[in-house]
């Protein structure tokens, strides 16, 4: 099936754009300001569901391929996610130049055009750049932000005044609400009394990825702990461990592009009450779950999408290193069986 030619949806530029409850608007133009969003809880529906990280295409050269990035969003709502993220450690940020970056924020969010919300992640040890990273992310539309606590390196941290002062700038400078990605990648411990206080000294902090070894047992300490301060606890690492994080109350997910199809129906089963339905669903996923989470990381998206024709290459930049024949073969293997909407979606 190709793209363009699926029936019974309207393009995206005419498709309802979604948004907060007040009237008032922003965008290219017309940034966001304390004056057209809130971030009062009591005002914005909370975000809860699915909402994948998207990967970021390079050419076999090695260039971002922009046309690409377009197909994967487009995908990535026809999953039927509830919103999607960018620029995150699955989508290699970390390999990308600050134009590169400026670039993807932009072709992002024009792209998806409120069709889903659209979570940009704007870590950096300099609370200067994460704010000017969130401020333009909101001034282009972007729902919320992501960020990880500031460090740098193996050695380098920001004390709990440091961290909650940095969330705070970013705070300020986007006016939109805001997560923490709470991941062994940084180093830092988030402890659960600085996390509630920081959803507590900064209203915009509302939301957390947790993914954390013991990932339920945090999500429950910081739902009790944080209460109705805690608008949104989400796991994430491919929602390797989702039952038991929904179990404690997680009430979204943020794993790959890879399978969100397949992943959303856990969380409608949950949610409705049907556990064992939700674990039935989970364990037939399971699998495929466990060989991306184990085997192949930030690239099995990649490859799956390639082998779906909704992007030309599964390149990933150096020092990154390509799949082994050998890992692919398995991670297809079991990808044929789930039949996810990624592996068919460009045929």
């Amino acid at each position: 099936m190709a793209p363009g030619q699926r029936t019974g949806r309207l393009p995206h530029n005419q498709l309802p754009r979604w948004g907060r409850s007040a009237p008032a608007q922003y965008g290219p133009g017309n940034p966001a300001s304390s004056e057209n969003i809130s971030v009062d809880p009591a005002e914005n529906k909370p975000l809860r569901g699915i909402f994948p990280i998207a990967p970021t295409p390079f050419t076999a050269g090695g260039d971002v391929d922009l046309d690409g990035q377009r197909r994967v969003l487009d995908c990535m709502v026809d999953q039927g996610v509830d919103g999607l993220c960018i620029l995150a450690n699955y989508s290699e940020q970390f390999l990308l130049t600050d134009a590169e970056r400026d670039t993807l924020t932009d072709v992002c969010l024009a792209h998806v055009a409120g069709r889903v919300p659209v979570i940009v992640t704007c870590s950096h040890f300099s609370t200067r750049i994460a704010a000017a990273r969130g401020r333009r992310a909101a001034a282009g539309g972007a729902a919320m932000l992501m960020l990880m606590p500031p460090y740098h390196g193996t050695g380098l941290r920001a004390d709990e005044a440091g961290m909650l002062q940095h969330f705070a700038a970013v705070a300020d400078a986007a006016c939109i609400p805001l997560m923490v990605q709470d991941a062994p990648l940084s180093g830092v411990a988030l402890s659960i009394p600085f996390l509630v206080r920081l959803a507590r000294e900064v209203p915009a902090v509302r939301y957390f990825k947790i993914e954390m070894p013991g990932t339920a047992a945090k999500l429950r300490a910081l739902i009790e702990a944080g209460g109705a301060a805690i608008a949104g606890p989400l796991d994430g690492e491919e929602s390797i461990t989702l039952m038991a994080d929904l179990d404690a109350g997680a009430t979204g997910t943020m794993p790959s592009a890879m399978l969100p199809d397949l992943i959303k129906p856990v969380l409608a089963h949950h949610a409705a009450g049907r556990r064992a339905e939700a674990a039935a669903a989970y364990a037939r996923i399971l699998p495929l779950i466990n060989y991306e989470n184990r085997q192949c990381g930030l690239r099995a998206t990649k490859t799956v999408m390639m082998e779906g024709g909704v992007i030309g290459s599964d390149a990933v930049r150096h020092p990154l290193e390509a799949l082994h024949p050998a890992t692919r073969a398995g991670l297809l293997e079991l990808a044929r069986e789930a039949n996810p909407l990624a592996l068919r979606w460009g045929r």
